[in-house]
């Protein structure tokens, strides 16, 4: 049965918002993590990180992984963080305006990051929505085991 921490789990939910995907290492409690391909498509891995990845090819089942949302979950998050956190009407639709369009990421937090009032609080709010997306990959994790 796969059980992380508090601490861990923010690790693991700060890391994959990095562009990382996590392995912790069931029989040592320990958390590896490389850069996902998707986003570092021309990272050369160091030694260590071979290692890692040699180490999880011999033994998968002492591994449990974890990767980040995908580009339709960012979204959700990011409308359901309008809609329930931001009050300000003409901001609120600024924020949707934005979503709507390509590059919705990007737009969405050039709004926040330069909204003063709602940077922290979207931080706050995004790293509280990925540890709950570890504990989700968790429960997957524990309910395959069975």
């Amino acid at each position: 049965m796969l059980t992380l921490t508090e601490k861990e789990i923010e690790k693991v939910a700060a890391l994959l918002q990095k562009g990382m995907i996590c392995f912790y290492q069931l029989d040592n409690k320990k958390t590896h993590h490389l850069p996902d391909d998707e986003d570092y498509f021309n990272y050369d891995l160091t030694p260590e990180e071979e290692d890692v990845l040699d180490e999880i090819d011999d033994n998968p089942d002492n591994f449990a992984e974890f990767t980040k949302m995908d580009a339709n979950q960012e979204h959700q998050m990011m409308e359901n963080f309008a809609d329930r956190v931001v009050k300000e009407k003409n901001f609120q639709d600024e924020l949707f305006n934005a979503l709507s369009k390509p590059k919705a990421a990007t737009g969405f937090k050039f709004l926040i990051d330069n909204s003063g009032k709602y940077k922290d609080r979207w931080v706050e709010y995004k790293l509280e929505k990925y540890k709950d997306w570890v504990m989700e990959q968790i429960d997957a994790f524990n309910y395959a085991d069975e």
